[in-house]
C-alpha cells in the first residue's frame, strides 16, 4: 500500500540524492583543501588531510541519507559499535598498522616523492595511507609495505638531503705509481660538470689487495644525477687509465695442458727378499 502511494520511493530517491551530493560535496572540499595546502604544508600532509575531508563529508551525507530512508541512527550507532568492537579484535594487525601510521605521519621520515629502501626494496613512495606505503620500484614494481613493517625495519631516504656522495672503488697495480693515480681522479671531478666543488672530491687509500692497490674516489653529486654520474666517471676513469697505460689488475688463471698436466707416475718396487741360513742340526752339534 505504502508502495503502490509512491511515498517510499521517495524517500529512496531523496535518500540516494544526498548520498550523491556528498560524494560531489567531499570531492569539491577536499579539492579545495589540497590547494590550500600545497604551498603551507607537505605533499605527505596534503594527501592525508584530503582523503579525511573527503571521507568526513561523505559519512555525514551517508547518515543523513539513511535517516532519510527511514533507519534509526541510534540502532546503527550501536550496531556500529558493537561491529566495531568485533572487527578490532578480529584484526589486530589492521590496528597496529593504523596506530603506526599515525607514528609515521607524525615523524615524517619520508614524503610522497622520495626514494627509499627498506630492507632489500628501493623505489619511489607513490601512496601513504593508514594501513601501508606504496612504492614504485625503479623497475616499475607496485610494492606495498605495511606501516608497522617500516616502525620495526631500518629505513634509508635516499632523497632527503638534496646533494649525495658517490664512492668508487678502483684497483691499480702495485708497480703503479698511487700519487699519479690520485691526480689523475681529481682532474677528472674538476672536468665533470655534474660533479661539486664543495664538498670537495678526494682519493683515500683502502686496502692493499691480493694484486692491487685499493683506491676510493669519492665525490658530490646532485640526487637527480646519481646514476648518470656514476655511469659516466666509470667510463672516463677507464678511458684515463688505459690512455696513461696504468694496469687495472684482474684475477689470473693458470691452465696447464699437455705433459704438464700428465699425472705423476708412481711405480711400486717390491722388497727384496732376505734368504735365511738354515740352522745347524742339533745332532750334529752333538
Amino acid at each position: 500500500m505504502q508502495i503502490a502511494s509512491g511515498l517510499p520511493w521517495m524517500q529512496w530517491l531523496s535518500a540516494a540524492f544526498l548520498l550523491i551530493l556528498g560524494i560531489i560535496l567531499g570531492s569539491l572540499a577536499s579539492r579545495s583543501v589540497s590547494r590550500v595546502m600545497q604551498a603551507r604544508t607537505s605533499r605527505h600532509h596534503t594527501v592525508m588531510f584530503r582523503r579525511l575531508v573527503f571521507y568526513i563529508v561523505v559519512a555525514v551525507f551517508a547518515m543523513a541519507a539513511l535517516r532519510e530512508a527511514g533507519f534509526s541512527l541510534d540502532v546503527l550507532l550501536g550496531a556500529a559499535g558493537i561491529l566495531t568492537v568485533a572487527i578490532g579484535f578480529a584484526s589486530q594487525t589492521s590496528a597496529s598498522n593504523m596506530i603506526s601510521g599515525l607514528f609515521l605521519l607524525v615523524e615524517r621520515p619520508f614524503e610522497i616523492g622520495d626514494f627509499i629502501e627498506v630492507d632489500a626494496t628501493l623505489g619511489e613512495v607513490v601512496g601513504i595511507d593508514m594501513l601501508s606505503v606504496k612504492l614504485r620500484t625503479t623497475d616499475n614494481l607496485y610494492v606495498r609495505i605495511p606501516n608497522e613493517t617500516l616502525i620495526k625495519t631500518r629505513v634509508v631516504n635516499r632523497s632527503r638531503f638534496p646533494i649525495r656522495r658517490l664512492d668508487l672503488s678502483v684497483g691499480i697495480a702495485y708497480a703503479e705509481d698511487v700519487e699519479k693515480v690520485e691526480a689523475l681522479l681529481l682532474t677528472l671531478a674538476e672536468r665533470n660538470p655534474a660533479c661539486l666543488e664543495e664538498p670537495r672530491p678526494f682519493v683515500l687509500v683502502t686496502s692493499f689487495g691480493p694484486s692491487s692497490v685499493d683506491l676510493q674516489f669519492s665525490f658530490w653529486v646532485p640526487k637527480e644525477q646519481v646514476l648518470e654520474s656514476r655511469s659516466n666517471m666509470m667510463v672516463d676513469i677507464k678511458k684515463t687509465l688505459d690512455r696513461e697505460r696504468i694496469e687495472i689488475p684482474f684475477p689470473h688463471t693458470s691452465i696447464y695442458a699437455g705433459s704438464h698436466s700428465a699425472p705423476f707416475r708412481v711405480e711400486l718396487l717390491r722388497p727384496e727378499r732376505t734368504t735365511q741360513k738354515e740352522l745347524p742340526d742339533a745332532n750334529e752339534n752333538g
